[in-house]
Order: C-alpha cells, then structure tokens, then sequence
C-alpha cells in the first residue's frame, strides 16, 4: 500500500475526531517522507489552527499561499485563524478576503479540494460544499472529491438522513474496492443509519487488509459500544492496547467500562488519573479534547468525589489550554457545583461571565448557585430574562428544571411544577432522540441531569405504593419512563437503579424493585445503606417481615450511620407492629420522631430525609397508639402532625390517614365524610376519590356509589385518564358496555393512546362483539406500528379459529419489529410474537412447525437473557422465567409425542435459565418416575423440598416413590406430613387413595376417611372434596351404588364436578368390572349378569346424560372427552355403534399429538375385539406392552395389559400372558382382573392350590361381591382338598347371591360330601 495514502487516511481520521496534535504528528511524518508535497504542511498548519494555536498555524499557514495546490486552503484557514485571535488583525483578514476572490476564480480541482476538506473539518459544512460541487464539475472523476463529497453527506446525516453519501463512497470502490477513506466513510454511513453489523462488516475487510492501521479498530471498538456489546468492545480495546498500550480510544473505553458498565468508582478514579497522564503526552494542547472527556465522565460517575476529583483536573486543563473559552470555564463552575463547592462555582461562573456576557451556561450555572443558597427572587429575576433574551438557547431543558425547582421552593401547586418538568423531560430527551449510544450519547444524555429530574418526580409522587389495579400516578408514569433510557445507557450507575427501583416499589411492582435492588446489592455496591433501606421497605410491604428486619441489620452492618436514619427506624417499628410488639414499636417511633427534630434545620439531613417520611413517623406513631387503645395519645400526634404541615401538600396526606383511622375504627361514614372534604384543586384528591370509591365497594358492597366516584373524578377533570379510570371501574364490576362508551369517549379526546385503544378491544371481547373487536383492531393498527393491538388481534383470530388470519398478523407484526432488531425491546417484542405464532401452529394442527418456531423464540430467549442482564438487570428474572417456560412448551409437546429423553433435555434446559422453576423440576422428577428413573426422580423432589418444603407436588411424589419402593412407612410418613398440616387437602387424601388401592392396603383408607371427617364436622356430608375422595374408595372396593352417591354429592362443585362426572360415567359403562372385548370370562360373565341386561341399558343411558352434562377444557380434558365418548359407544357391543367408535377412535390416534395416546389404542383393541377381529386388535396392544407405567395412563395401560393377556390366554400362551399379568400387579396390587387371569392359567395347569392364592386376592379385593370370583375360589379350595374354606366361600356367596346357579350342587354338596369322608 501507497505510504502517502496510509498518512494522509490517519491525518484524516484524527482530524474527523479532533485529535489535532496526534493528526500534526502524522503531517509531520508526511513532511520527512514526502519533503516535495505541499499537502502535509497544509495539514500540519491546519491541524495547529483547530487545536488552537493560531499564531504557530498563522506562520506555518503563510508561506503556503504560493503553493497553487493548497493555495485556497491556506488563505481559508489564514482567515479562520485571524478571526478567533483575540486582537484581529484587520488588514490581514481584508488583504485574505480580496486574495480569496481573486484566487477562487482560476482555483483548479486540486486547490478546490483543500478548500473544501479545511472547512468541512472546521465545521462549515455548506461552504464546503460549495467548493467540492464546484471541484466536481471540474473533475467528476476526482476519487478524492467524491469521497470528500461522501463524508460532507454524512456530516449532515442526522438533519437530511439522505443515503447520497452512499453513492459516492460506492462510485470510488468501484474501482478501487480496497479505498481506506471511502470504506471508512461506508462503514461511519452505516453506523450513523443505526446498522451496525453492515459497519463491522465493512471494518473487519479494513482491519484484515490493513492491518498496522489502527482506525478500523478504533472505530469496530465504537460501533460495538453503539450496539452496546460491552464484551466484544473490551476484547478490540484490549486488541488496540496490545498493538498500542498509549492508545487514547482504547484507554477511554477502558474508563468508560469501570464507570458506566460496572460502576467501581474507585477504579475509575484511578484509570482517569492515568488516562489525564496519558492525554497530557498526547494531545498537551487539545482543550477540546480535555472538556469532552471532563463531560463525560462528570455526568456518568454518580457524582462520586474521587471521580469528580480527577475530572475537575480535565476541566482546568482545558481552561488553562484556553483561557479565553467561555465554555471550559463555566465546565470548571459546573464540575465544582456538581463537588457541592457553590462559592468555588459562582466565581467560575462569574469569570465566563467575563469572557462571554452572553453565556448561557454561565449564567444558567450562576442561577443554580442562587437556588441551592435560596436566593429566590434574584434567582427569579435571573430566569426571567434567560427566558426573555433566549428562546431557543441549546441548554434550555435545564433552565426549565431551575423554573420549575424556584416554583416549587416558592410553594407554587404541584401540577404547575410537573407541567414545567414535563416540559423540561420533552425538551432534554428530543436533543438524544436518534444518537447511537456512545461517549456522545451520554454528554447529551447527561444520566446526572436525568436523576435530578427524576428526584424532583419523585417529591411529587404517593409515599407508599399503589394498590393492585389502581392507576400509577402520572410523575411515577414519568420518573419510570425516562429513568429506562439512563438505566439502559449505565448500567453501573447505582443512584438510577436505586431511583429506579423506589420507583417501581411505588408504582406496585414489588418483583423488579427488588430484582433491581438485588443487582446492586449484588453486583455493584453490597455496602449501600439506601438500598438495603429500600430494601427492607419493599420486602414490609410484601409480608417478609423477618427478611426486612434482616436487611435493616445488613444495611447496619455497613454502615452504623444508619441508626442516625429516622427511616431506618421508620422501617423496624413498621416490622416491629407486623409482629405484634406495638409497645417497641412506639418506641422505635418515638425515636425516629426524635430524630427528626433534631435534624431539622440541616440542610443536608433535610435532603436525606424528606417531609414526605417525617410524616409517615408521625402516622405510624399514630397508628400505634390507636393498636394499644390509646387513642387520647393518637389524636394527639395527628393533631400535632397537621398544626405542623397545615399548609403544605402533606397536609391533605394527613386528612386521609385520618380517614384511614376512622375506617380502622369501623366508622365508616366519618371515613367518608372526611374524604368528601377533599376537593379536585388538592394533591390527594384522585387519590381520596379512588379510596373513597374502595369504601363504597368493600365496606358498603355499592357497586353504583364506585362508578359513582369516578364518574365525579371525570366531571371534575375531564382528562383521558379520568375516562381511563372510569371505563376500568366498570370493568372491574363486570359492566364491560359501560366501560365500552367510556373508553370511546376517552379515545376521542386522545386518538393516540395505545393502551386505551387495548382496552376498547379487551371492552369489545366482554362484551363478545369479535367481529366488531376485529374491525376496531384492523381499524386501530392501519397506519400504526402499534405491535401490541395487532399482538391482541391475532389472540383473538387466534380463539375464533381463524388460524390464517392469525398467522398473518403476528407475521406482519414481525415484519415491522425486524427493523428494531437490534434494540433489546425489539428483540423481546419478536420473542413474544414468535410464542404466540407457535400456538396458533400447534392450535391449527401444524406441530411441526410450531415445534420449529418454540426453537426460534427458545435461541432468541437465549440473545435476550445474555443483554438484559447488562441493559435491564430488573428484568433479568422475568427474562429467566420466559426463557424457562419456551422450554416448558417444548418439553410438553415431546412428553404428548412419549419422546421423553427429549422432553428431560428441555426441561433440564429450563432449570439452567431459571434454576428454581419448581415447575420445570415437578415435570422433571414425574417423568424420572414413568420411565422408572426412581433414584433420579428421589434426588429431583428432595432438591425440590429443600427450596419449598411446602411443595405439596414434591410430596406427594415422594410417597408415590415410597410406595413403588414397598417402603409403606416412609409413604405414609409423607402423606400424613401433609394431611396433618391440612387435613382438609383433598388431591393428597385422593391420590392416597389411589396408592392405597394400588399397594394393595385399601382397608387401610377408612382410618383417614374418619380423621378427614373429623376434622370437618357437621359439614362432612357436603364437602365435595371429601365425598369425592370416598367415592373413589367405594369404587376401588367394589361398592358401585355407593360410589355413584357419593360421587354425585360432588358433582356440581367446580374443583372437583368434572372429575366426580367422568368417574360416574365410567362406573355406568362398566359397573361390574367386566373385561370389555375379553373372551376368557365371557361366558361365564354373561351368566352371572344375563338377569341385569335392563339394569345395563340404563345404566348406559345415564352415562349418555352425564357425558352431556361434561364441559370440558381444550387438552386433556377434551381427550378424555373423546375417550369416554367411545367408549360408551363399545359398552353397548352394537355393531354399527362399535364400527362408528372404532372410526373414531382410529382418527384420534391419526394426530401428530396423539399417535401413542393409550386411551385411544386401547378404544381401537377393543372395538377390534367385538367385531372378532382378534389379530389386528392383538397388533395393536403389542404396540402398548413395552410402554412404562405412569400414573396418568395408569388405567387405560393396565386395561391394555389385561386384554392382551386374555387374548393370549385365549391362544394359550399362559408364559406370556403371565409376564404381562404380573406386570399389572406390580402397578396395581389390587387389580381383581389380574388375579382372576392368574387364577384361570393356574387352574388350567392343575395348579389348584396357586389358582386359590389368585382367586383368594381377586375375591377379597372386589370386597367378596362378584360370584364368579366367588365360585372359583371355592372350586379350586375343593380341588386342593380345603373343603372348610370352600364351603364357607360357597355360603358367602349365597348369602348374597341366593339364586346363583351350579354353586351348591358343584361344589357346597360334593366339599360337604368329602369332609364327611
């Protein structure tokens, strides 16, 4: 490469980035090389006069007027030179401007060229052009006029945001696609477009071809910091240092890093200290250099002293380069202003004064030095001519902040003081609306001028935190929004995070005010006392009271200041009455209230604690007194509590305690009647009303009086947001066409408002007008990017079935997203839009596509997690739980298709994005139990126990484990561990039940039926619960009539209906515990039921009923559905209603979901078997024979197993059938079939004596009321020679069953015969 190109590129590059002394040093080495080219003292002279040092520029500047080359430059910068001198020489400056129009006009495109690249680089971007096009037209080839043409485009990006710098850089790489300056110029266009991976793209070739350039680093390190990619920035600075460890970008990224990323003050202090020593060697004369970086770092440091120290020392550097500059001596005010130094600033600001009268931020800064000393009325005078003489001054969002601080230490109404904050935010925020993020993102941003905004918000919001569903007060609305943007930007800034989450606390969301609070307990500063303080308010108001005396003692810990906090004491007298130790708590108070006037009077304690929280001590001690009946003493405290705020905006705070203390008293009317006293003009009123229409709700059940207040709130402040709060009142008392006409109302006035344009369509879905709901969505989003009415759209395309339609939506919601990509809100928008289209895929029937989106939002959960923890650490655990749950989704899919490795892997995917989701961990450990996994499910459900001992899941399966393991001790244990802490717990009393059965101990059931019935006295018979958990006793012992009762008793309950419903049925279908399809018993059970064909008929029929009566859920509830559907349709053996339930049956295991749904085998096998089609229904239970047994196809499994064994007893393949029987037992010890089968195989080997062991089980576990099972067992006790055992089971038999046929003449008389024998 062209050495000359190589110099004059990185001349260019420092010049773009002010770094005049290391551009000279450049020029300088051009000078040696190149002794002949006039260009390289050009540019040496240049570079003199940017930085400042004009006479050196003047001299080395004046002998280049005979150099034609660089002849119209020179005269330029000669004229730019004279001009900032502070005695301009007049003459010199006349003789320049008549040399000028003289050479301009036989200038050639060379001597155009420099022209231009002098002023574009002095920052006179439309004379520039001038030259250039003028160049151009000479030379329309020139690549040096095309590529300075190109960067002059993307100097005036931000205003034109014209793509014409493109085509100028892409006509120079046509030819010369290696062009450093045009491909810096690209990749600079693409940065400032906002695409940052087109801009890398571009310097990773620039960095590869060139590769002892530094440029392209330095700037690869700054689109990565844009894309605020902290990692990948530190590894190119580290990149850059390695090569160059004087590196000035590379060692402001390193300071950048400890201070805005991660906040370690103390590190940054001592890296600006060397990075000032490093700056001196480089750029010892670069004043703007100094005050930039004196900017930046000032504004981003928390104002913490020992990094406000080393940037003071910037700012004087750069006012001692430049004396003259106004700018950078008023920085030197600011800096000591910002170091709490208020005499030290004024006297700065007085001698900017001196050098600019005009100086808006010297006077602006001089004003803020009257307000802190409380100088008000020359404050006033001061803003009202900054006002008058400047309307469009560059710092006016600070003036605003200063207009609306005077009114608010004048006492001036608080809403006045918010419209000018407001006013304030608005302005301050459109100067960063469209920058990258970067070192000038955050001086305009100023994170420091943010938090006192934010601060003055605050003073104007409630003192305790709004309820659920209240309305977040408008300063909150506005503190939350503009602190995200600085949170975002400095993630180490603590006092943001720690407003952030006070904030938050207030506006009710409890879960991120303390995942914020934990991010900097955590990662940034664990000895802050604030935060702990916050703390342990936050975890009061959530109930964990013991956590918040713990964190009160932490905060102490580190800090014994803490004890001289009333707030600290505030807090532990609040935990104190939570407790019920009133009598410390009144002490606690009595000491805080103490301190409060103690420190009355000193301004910085006064800051420290606001009139907000001294009222909250008098409060708290008034609530105390009134707790321990001595309400002389509470009235006392309120009394002096309002004689000392009368007056001031707590005092309306007072009047509602008051009221709040008269409805503690149960003096509902006195709550009322004080709250009435409240008009619109004062603070609390929106607040008095919304309790007062609470009042009306709970304490009075007056739904009309509720609607009552708001409809007054909106007659008396007809804002959107009174509207707003009037529609949600009506919705809240379910009258959603009320709230419809609200809301369109509330549209009227503010047609922008998205979230209200939400609820209209929610108001719209109550009220079931879909089609309307649907029209008002397309309506709402036609010309909006409006993502989240098209997200509620597509939800609702989505219930209506209209799959298509849905699908489009979310795809053009996406559409509109791609374009915020790379914003972490864009990236969470697609992740939400992504989850919704795999439901609508799985919805439609398409699995395999919504299995391939859930992967997709699964790698894009993935990207979220990784940012957010560094952009939004408040919703790092939020972000867990969504990252968890799309594994949850996929994992429940694999569990439906019986892939379960595949749904371990996901779920154990789950718990390292979230590691306590006991969700993930109960999936977890059930699916080690059905696939016998029993030690891995044991350590799952005692991990689960150890985070929740209260997991009742966990227990449960423990005992389930137990029991599996034939240790009926430690199930026991488990069970009674849970009933005993409630004996009213109904699923644990259930599912022992169904171990016991299957343990074979159900005589043991009757015991905890008696304790539960105990336990619930009187109302026994009524709790559906109980009945349900008996008639699944009486069903499994064999006593259908009873179960049917008791099942019925719990059938209209909501919890346990359903279930009782689909139990009746399947008694109905099968009251005898026939083997439908079975042909072993099938002869003998027709004899024994041939009496009872009416009794079967209705029975059936009432299972028809109940099966209507079912309303079941999409998913498992609608399977089960479909199964008992058919099922009852083979209970009648009709051939058309069997082939009619085999059609269905067969289509319910054609569904991707449900190919090896066992209910559904089962359904086919069955139908196959009563249409005598034994070979196909045997095919289709081999499919089922290897399966696992899990409790939730428990049922049908055995039933599959059993009627497999009949038929290959049926062909007698005893070996086989056995292995299959056994399988039963081992799940279900109680399994009367089973024991019958054996019994049979037995029988027909001879084997008497093992067919009794059999038949013995299967005639105690059907509780001795089935007399086939009866008749057997008395035929093989004869056949063993146990004649006394045979004739007493054949006189049970006809104790019950007189009429039974064959029993006395087989086997009574002939046992009777052989004992006399």
């Amino acid at each position: 490469m062209d050495p000359d190109t190589i110099i004059k590129a990185k001349i260019h590059y420092f010049c773009r980035e002010k770094l005049y002394h290391a551009m000279q040093f450049s020029a300088v080495q051009g000078i040696k090389r190149f002794s002949g080219d006039p260009s390289f003292k050009f540019f040496y002279g240049m570079g003199l006069v940017l930085e400042g040092q004009l006479q050196e520029g003047i001299r080395e500047l004046d002998p280049l007027q005979s150099y034609s080359e660089v002849q119209l430059g020179a005269i330029l910068a000669l004229i730019y030179a004279h001009k900032k001198c502070q005695t301009i020489d007049r003459e010199a400056v006349t003789a320049l401007d008549a040399r000028l129009k003289e050479e301009r006009k036989r200038a050639d495109d060379t001597s155009l060229y420099y022209a231009g690249v002098f002023l574009l680089h002095a920052e006179k971007v439309d004379k520039a052009k001038e030259y250039i096009d003028r160049m151009l037209k000479i030379n329309s080839q020139s690549k040096e006029g095309l590529i300075l043409k190109g960067w002059m485009e993307v100097a005036v990006l931000r205003e034109s945001r014209s793509k014409n710098a493109l085509q100028f850089f892409e006509a120079v790489l046509k030819t010369n696609n290696r062009n450093i300056e045009a491909l810096l110029g690209k990749a600079k266009y693409f940065e400032l477009s906002g695409h940052f991976d087109e801009a890398i793209e571009l310097l990773n070739q620039l960095i590869v071809v060139y590769q002892n350039f530094t440029p392209p680093l330095m700037e690869k390190m700054k689109v990565q910091l844009c894309l605020q990619d902290w990692d990948q920035a530190d590894e190119t600075a580290n990149r850059i240092l390695s090569a160059d460890p004087k590196n000035i970008e590379g060692l402001k990224f390193k300071v950048l890093q400890t201070t805005c990323r991660k906040g370690i003050y103390e590190d940054a202090s001592l890296q600006l200290r060397k990075f000032f020593g490093e700056l001196e060697k480089a750029e010892p004369k670069n004043g703007h250099v100094f005050l930039h970086n004196a900017q930046l770092f000032s504004r981003i440091c928390g104002r913490d002293g020992h990094v406000l120290d080393a940037t003071l020392m910037f700012a004087e550097k750069a006012a001692s380069i430049d004396s003259t500059s106004s700018v950078a001596m008023a920085e030197v005010g600011y800096q000591n202003l910002m170091k709490g130094k208020v005499k030290e600033a004024q006297r700065y600001y007085r001698t900017a004064t001196k050098l600019d009268e005009t100086s808006i931020q010297a006077l602006s800064g001089i004003i803020a030095c009257q307000l802190h000393d409380k100088q008000l009325d020359i404050a006033k005078e001061q803003l009202d001519f900054l006002k008058e003489i400047h309307g469009g001054i560059s710092n006016k969002a600070e003036i605003l902040y200063m207009s609306a601080l005077h009114a608010r230490l004048l006492g001036q109404p608080g809403e006045d003081v918010l419209n000018v904050l407001n006013e304030a935010v608005d302005t301050h925020f459109k100067a960063v609306r469209g920058l990258a993020f970067g070192p000038g993102y955050l001086i305009t941003m100023n994170p420091d001028f943010v938090v006192k905004l934010v601060r003055e918000y605050l003073l104007y919001a409630p003192n305790s935190p709004s309820g659920q569903g209240q309305a977040i007060p408008a300063a909150l609305k506005k503190t939350l929004m503009i602190l995200e943007p600085v949170t975002k930007a400095c993630p180490g800034l603590k006092d943001s995070l720690f407003l952030l989450s006070k904030a938050k606390f207030l506006s009710g969301d409890l879960k991120s005010a303390v995942s914020t609070l934990q991010h900097v307990l955590d990662n940034i500063d664990p000895t802050d006392a604030d935060c702990h303080l916050l703390m342990a308010q936050v975890q009061l108001h959530q109930g964990n009271f013991l956590n918040a005396q713990q964190s009160l003692e932490i905060g102490l810990s580190y800090n014994f200041e803490v004890r001289e906090h009333p707030i600290y004491h505030l807090i532990n007298a609040k935990v104190l009455k939570e407790q019920g130790k009133l009598q410390d708590c009144i002490k606690t108070l009595q000491t805080a209230l103490n301190l409060v006037n103690k420190k009355r009077g000193s301004a910085k304690k006064e800051k420290e604690f606001s009139t907000t929280d001294r009222v909250s001590v008098f409060l708290e001690l008034a609530e105390a007194y009134r707790l321990t009946n001595q309400n002389q003493e509470a009235s006392r405290i309120m009394n002096e509590a309002m004689s000392e705020y009368m007056g001031t905006s707590e005092e309306i705070r007072i009047t509602v305690a008051n009221a709040d203390l008269a409805l503690a008293k149960g003096e509902v009317d006195s709550a009322l009647q004080i709250l009435r006293s409240i008009t619109p003009d004062q603070t609390y009123y929106l607040q008095a009303m919304e309790k007062m229409a609470n009042i009306y709700l709970v304490h009075r059940k007056d739904k009309k009086m509720y609607a009552q207040c708001y409809r007054e709130v909106v007659e008396k402040s007809p804002s959107p947001q009174s509207y707003l709060l009037l529609g949600d009142a009506y919705m809240s008392i379910t009258e959603p066409e009320r709230a419809l006409e609200i809301y369109e109302q509330a549209l009227k006035r503010n047609p922008r408002d998205f979230a209200l344009a939400a609820k209209m369509g929610k108001a719209l879905q109550k009220t079931h007008q879909y089609g309307k709901a649907i029209n008002y969505y397309k309506e709402a989003v036609k010309d909006e990017d409006n993502n989240n009415l098209r997200y509620d759209m597509a939800e609702l395309q989505m219930k209506l079935k209209t799959f298509d339609k849905a699908e489009k939506t979310v795809m053009q919601a996406m559409q509109i997203e791609k374009e915020n990509v790379s914003d972490l809100n864009g990236l969470i928008a697609q992740a939400k839009l992504l989850t919704l289209l795999a439901k609508i895929q799985e919805r439609s029937g398409n699995l395999e596509a919504s299995m391939q989106t859930l992967s997709e939002v699964k790698d894009y959960r993935a990207r979220i997690l990784k940012r957010v923890q560094i952009e939004q650490p408040d919703a790092a655990l939020d972000q867990r739980h969504q990252a968890a749950k799309v594994c949850h989704q996929i994992a429940e899919h694999f569990v439906s298709q019986r892939n379960y490795i595949n749904a371990i892997k996901h779920y154990k995917e789950a718990l390292v994005f979230d590691p306590d989701d006991s969700t993930a961990m109960c999936s977890l450990a059930r699916l080690y139990l059905m696939n016998d996994d029993l030690d891995q499910c044991q350590y799952t459900c005692m991990t689960l126990l150890r985070n929740d001992k209260e997991n009742e899941e966990a227990t449960i399966m423990m005992a389930d484990l137990a029991f599996r393991k034939n240790d009926y001790e430690s199930a026991m244990f488990h069970f009674q561990q849970l009933l005993q802490n409630k004996p009213d717990y109904w699923v644990a009393l259930a599912r022992l039940v169904e171990v016991m059965r299957r343990t074979g101990h159900l005589e043991d059931v009757p015991e905890y039926l008696k304790k539960s019935d105990d336990y619930v006295g009187t109302r026994a018979s009524l709790v559906p619960g109980l009945n349900f958990c008996k008639g699944l006793y009486e069903w499994y012992s064999g006593n259908p009539n009873n179960a049917l009762k008791m099942f019925n008793k719990a059938r209209r309950d909501n919890e346990w209906g359903q279930r009782s419903i689909y139990n009746m049925i399947e008694i109905c279908i099968n009251p005898d515990n026939q083997m439908l399809g079975g042909e072993v018993f099938e002869t003998v059970d027709s004899d024994v039921h041939a009496e009872s064909r009416d009794s079967q008929e209705m029975a059936l029929r009432t299972a028809d009923k109940l099966l209507k009566e079912l309303k079941p859920k999409p998913g498992v509830q609608q399977m089960s559905y479909e199964l008992l559907q058919g099922m009852l349709q083979l209970a009648t053996k009709n051939k058309s209603n069997v082939e009619r339930a085999l059609a269905d049956f067969l289509q319910i295991c054609s569904r991707d979901t449900q190919r090896e749904n066992v209910g559904g085998i089962l359904g086919i096998a069955t139908a196959y078997m009563l249409l005598k089609q034994t070979p196909r229904a045997r095919n289709q239970l081999k499919r089922v024979a290897k399966y696992n047994w899990n409790f939730e196809d428990a049922e049908y499994l055995e039933r599959c197993w059993l009627l497999l064994a009949d038929i290959y007893i049926q062909g007698g393949k005893y070996d086989m059938a056995s292995e299959l029987l056994r399988k039963v037992l081992q799940q279900n010890k109680s399994s009367t079939k089973a024991y019958e089968y054996m019994g049979f195989i037995m029988e027909k080997e001879s084997s008497f004596k093992d067919a009794a062991t059999h038949y013995e089980a299967a005639w105690r576990y059907s509780n001795k009321a089935n007399p086939a099972v009866g008749y057997k067992l008395g035929f093989n006790y004869m056949k063993a020679r146990r004649y006394a055992d045979a004739i007493d089971v054949c006189h049970a038999v006809l104790e019950k069953f007189p009429n039974y046929p064959k029993i006395k003449k087989d086997i009574l008389d002939k046992s009777r015969a052989s004992l006399r024998s």
